[in-house]
């Protein structure tokens, strides 16, 4: 089981991620696409990394928006894991 971090190994990890917050040990980050069709487009390019990875996350559309949650589940909160797959999503248009 991943190893859950720390409130400091949290602030200092997130505080590199543009447009990424913590609330309630989870991460989340809502992005804004050009309609519907774009939101979902941008939900297929998540699917190689999180499955190479093999860590998943909540994934919420509404409309043109996409709202990402990351948490480790098994672990019962943030771990690497999540921050890994958040740098790579915050390289994908």
């Amino acid at each position: 089981m991943a190893q859950l971090l720390t409130d400091t190994e949290i602030q200092a990890q997130v505080s590199r991620l543009s447009g990424w917050t913590v609330e309630a040990s989870k991460l989340q980050t809502t992005r804004k696409l050009k309609d519907f069709i774009g939101a979902v487009e941008f939900v297929n390019k998540l699917v190689e990394p999180a499955e190479s990875l093999g860590h998943h996350p909540d994934i919420e559309i509404s409309y043109n928006k996409v709202t990402i949650t990351l948490t480790t589940h098994d672990a019962g909160g943030l771990t690497q894991n999540d921050f890994e797959l958040a740098e790579i999503i915050s390289q994908i248009s």
